[in-house]
């Protein structure tokens, strides 16, 4: 994936993620590609285990990639970069 492509889809994941968790006020490009989106490190968005389920649910509905259960979604739902990641793997093939 060219690295143009890549900036797109992190910031169609940061839109993602504040349209459908509801954080209001929060500009998408100000979320870090590499900040934490769970728990209360500091600059990190402290979502919870909820927030992840609805944005598995948003990332498959919207960007049509599956996202597993348990510990592996664990580490794809790490950041913003992350997921990225995970979007362009399975897209890739």
């Amino acid at each position: 994936m060219e690295a143009r492509d890549s900036g797109r889809l992190r910031s169609e994941i940061k839109a993602l993620i504040v349209s459908e968790l509801n954080l209001k006020g929060r500009d998408p490009e100000t979320i870090e590609d590499d900040v934490p989106l769970f728990g209360a490190e500091a600059g990190g968005l402290g979502l919870d285990s909820l927030d992840a389920l609805q944005l598995a649910m948003a990332i498959e509905e919207k960007l049509g990639v599956h996202i597993p259960d348990a510990e592996e979604a664990r580490s794809i739902f790490r950041s913003v970069r992350a997921i990225a990641a995970h979007v362009a793997k399975v897209r890739s093939g």
